[in-house]
């Protein structure tokens, strides 16, 4: 039963390390700026919108054109805060191996 017992302490090594992960996330901003920095969208790592910021300017052009240019911030913004993440829970759940599960 040692092997149980080095693989429950591997768990919650793994469920520390998520935690701290999280927090780490959290305080993470990705800036990310479209149609020229005329859209600016700023996330934190773990998803969460935090600012959207239009250019005067940039807000009186054709309704179509900016509603697409903020769409394709707002996705951009999202996929970038989906890489971090998932790299980071890739780099946490490489040291976690069950033996002969995988």
């Amino acid at each position: 039963m040692a092997g149980v017992g080095k693989l429950l302490k591997q768990a919650q090594k793994m469920q520390r390390q998520m935690e701290t992960m999280q927090s780490s996330l959290e305080a993470q901003v990705l800036d990310v700026s479209s149609g020229g920095g005329a859209v600016q969208v700023k996330i934190s790592g773990a998803g969460k919108f935090l600012a959207l910021k239009l250019d005067p300017e940039f807000a009186k052009e054709d309704l179509k054109l900016v509603e697409e240019t903020i769409l394709n911030a707002v996705q951009e913004a999202a996929t970038k805060a989906k890489e971090l993440h998932d790299a980071e829970m890739q780099r946490i759940s490489a040291a976690f191996q069950v033996p002969g599960m995988f």
